[in-house]
């Protein structure tokens, strides 16, 4: 690693200490702070897998329900009551804090169920389709709601891991190889200093003696 280009004087030195001591305190926060997005990020994560398990057993339930309605009822008359349920669903933009950090999601309010059809015509099935399809639709939302947190959360995590490995293999080692490039100077200098010192004593001393 090279060191930086500046001169090596007792000025420069305490100011490669000073940033060497904050470039190490920042090191450490943006180290834990990474752990901690990490463990936030496993646990949505996981949260991701159960609910992805949730909606293959919904849809395993929905579908064959459906398929059912269709086979009893007609494709026709399928359509016509899929023509009468009319739903108004209100999305809000939400705060989303995890690990010290806020995100920005979209929650879906789900509307209360309700009967746009006639009881004559249909079967009772027809009200289990609607009612497993309400629930798809909600573990759906809710999916889409923590994957776009998911996303974003991962975007912060390599974005601070780029940060800490900048500081780690690039801004301390340079920092640290200045130090030392600037204290051997100046240690060097001093060495001289006290030579030329002692070389001006001794021929002031004997000067004196031929005196």
């Amino acid at each position: 690693m090279a060191k930086l280009n500046i001169a090596p004087t007792k000025s420069n030195l305490l100011a490669m200490k000073e940033q060497l001591v904050v470039s190490q305190d920042g090191y450490d926060l943006l180290e834990q702070k990474r752990e901690i997005l990490v463990m936030e990020l496993m646990h949505m994560v996981e949260r991701v897998k159960l609910l992805e398990r949730d909606i293959d057993k919904i849809i395993n339930e929905a579908y064959p329900a459906f398929i059912k309605m269709l086979m009893t009822v007609g494709s026709d008359q399928v359509e016509r009551i899929s023509h009468a349920v009319h739903y108004d669903f209100i999305m809000h933009e939400k705060q989303v804090t995890l690990g010290g950090m806020s995100f920005q999601s979209l929650d879906v309010e789900l509307p209360k169920k309700e009967l746009f059809y006639s009881y004559m015509g249909t079967f009772a099935d027809s009200d289990e389709v609607m009612v497993q399809f309400f629930r798809l639709l909600s573990l759906l939302t809710e999916m889409a709601s923590i994957r776009t947190i998911v996303w974003r959360l991962a975007g912060e995590v390599k974005k601070t891991q780029r940060r800490v490995n900048a500081l780690d293999k690039m801004v301390i080692p340079q920092t640290r190889e200045t130090k030392v490039y600037i204290e051997s100077v100046l240690e060097e200098r001093e060495r001289e200093n006290v030579f030329v010192l002692k070389a001006l004593k001794n021929r002031s001393n004997n000067r004196s003696e031929e005196k």
